[in-house]
């Protein structure tokens, strides 16, 4: 969807119109610019903050009405916390989120934003900004009549005092940015709209931006023996597609780091069909893909300097004639026979393949798959933490670090010899689930099967890509989870090395 905000940047200049901006950290007037402000109105800080129940906190704010001496129409005043504290990347895209929601709130047309503390470094503008963008986004390309909910056209200037430095972190972090929504948009798409390839289509728009972007179809992968993929999409009248997205930014030669994202369009659960209630979100079973294919949007548009391989596999999971059915056997590219107990657990199917396809054509650095592979790790660990699996325990603990810097938190969870053998069958290899106990770890174990010895995380993000609690950045079904997280990962640990 077309973005409904500009953020601008200027320097520090307290002449504004519309709605003006000051902080006030906890227990503390405002200070610098935002104090010189505050003073030109004649008003008494302390009494009117302790009229209005304004005690500093993260999130609080008050206001005032064509105040006196201040050419804004609105000033309001925002609490930024306790001094020192709140200054991590993650904090300052919530501070972003809550200046857009009180903004909104407030139904401001244009905003002026006072940011000279010390606190306000360049990164830290950059992620205020980016909370701004992906709080104040709202998906209704389908609705005839636009709610009036305060999310109409908004205009935010940031008065800082470094304005260049503010300007290129803006424009470096807002590459993720722009992924993360693209990722929404993806997964927000109705189902008869966002097809296996019309997502394909959509991946091929990166070319725009210098990502080699190339498809696979049914006879292709069906040359290779990627059964365990098309078996999942035998069922659907909408033919399969694996596509693969280049961007070569790193040095020539050098290995990829390889994300792979499960792409099932719609999930009806094939035979093993889902109960009806709830099944419209299943349209929401491609979160996977649709961060693997944010993600390569993000490092190609900000030039970033890695060899980067992005793979997901694009089918529909649909009950017919010539769907698979439980009993059924299917060979997998790696030669690994799978008995196939519930059609429900197909992704894993799709992952196989495309993991498998990965490591054996691109030979990774690492590969990290994303997947809302299972309904238990939101039983296990709610709509806070995406689950973490990992046979590296070097990769593990670089994910666990950015998820933290990002706010888009992860919790390592067990593989085990004890777990594989719930996944053993009587007439195949292994078999497609190892049914309700530790479900998410089987489903882990059984994608560990087609990794080899690469370096390898599994990300299940079934409880926080989609229908997760809202938060200060997030006010839409959809969270675009994982391409703020990734992009951090190569960010942090491997661009230029």
């Amino acid at each position: 969807m077309p973005s409904r905000i500009e953020i601008k940047t200027a320097a520090l200049n307290p002449e504004a119109t519309g709605t003006l901006v000051i902080y006030a950290s906890e227990g503390a007037e405002p200070i610098g610019a935002a104090a010189a402000v505050w003073q030109s109105t004649g008003l008494d800080f302390k009494t009117l903050a302790a009229a209005a129940g304004f005690k500093g906190k993260q999130g609080s704010a008050f206001e005032v009405l064509a105040p006196h001496g201040v050419t804004a129409d609105r000033l309001l005043v925002l609490g930024s916390g306790k001094a020192g504290e709140g200054t991590s990347l993650s904090a300052w895209a919530d501070r972003g989120g809550s200046l857009a929601g009180k903004l909104m709130g407030v139904r401001a047309g244009n905003a002026a934003v006072i940011l000279d503390e010390e606190a306000a470094t360049p990164d830290r503008v950059a992620e205020l900004a980016a909370g701004l963008k992906l709080r104040h986004y709202r998906f209704d390309a389908y609705k005839a009549k636009k709610e009036d909910n305060g999310d109409a056209a908004l205009s935010v200037t940031l008065h800082v005092a470094d304005r260049p430095a503010v300007d290129a972190a803006i424009a470096d972090r807002d590459a993720a940015t722009s992924g993360t929504i693209l990722a929404r948009d993806l997964v927000h798409q109705p189902p008869n709209v966002l097809g296996t390839l019309e997502f394909a289509a959509e991946a091929e728009k990166l070319t725009g931006l210098g990502v080699d972007v190339e498809q696979l179809d049914e006879a292709a992968m069906r040359k290779l023996g990627m059964n365990a993929l098309l078996g999942v999409a035998q069922g659907s009248a909408r033919p399969p597609r694996l596509v693969i997205m280049r961007w070569n930014g790193g040095k020539a030669g050098e290995a990829p780091l390889a994300f792979i994202g499960k792409g099932v369009v719609f999930d009806s659960g094939g035979i093993s069909i889902k109960p009806g209630l709830g099944m419209e979100d299943m349209k929401g079973d491609m979160g996977g893909a649709a961060a693997v294919t944010g993600l390569l949007h993000a490092l190609a548009a900000r030039k970033a300097r890695v060899n980067a391989i992005g793979v997901i596999g694009l089918v529909e999971n649909m009950p017919s004639g010539t769907a698979m059915r439980p009993g059924d056997i299917l060979t997998a590219m790696s030669g690994t026979t799978i008995e196939i107990v519930n059609t429900d657990a197909e992704g894993r199917l799709v992952l196989a393949d495309a993991l498998w396809y990965t490591q054996d054509r691109f030979k990774p650095r690492f590969m990290v798959n994303l997947a809302t592979l299972t309904g238990a790790i939101g039983v296990a660990l709610g709509n806070d933490h995406a689950g973490l699996f990992s046979n590296n325990e070097e990769l593990a603990a670089q994910l666990l670090a950015a998820g933290l810097a990002t706010g888009e938190k992860l919790w390592r969870m067990p593989l085990g010899a004890a777990y594989d053998k719930l996944i053993e069958s009587r007439f195949a290899d292994i078999k497609n689930s190892g049914g309700r106990p530790a479900g998410s770890i089987t489903a882990a174990q059984f994608l560990k099967r087609f990794v080899n010895d690469v370096p390898w995380a599994h990300l299940d993000i079934a409880a926080v890509a989609l229908a997760s609690p809202t938060s200060e950045t997030n006010q839409s079904w959809a969270s675009g989870f994982g391409v703020a997280l990734l992009d951090r990962l190569v960010r942090d640990n491997f661009e230029g090395k």
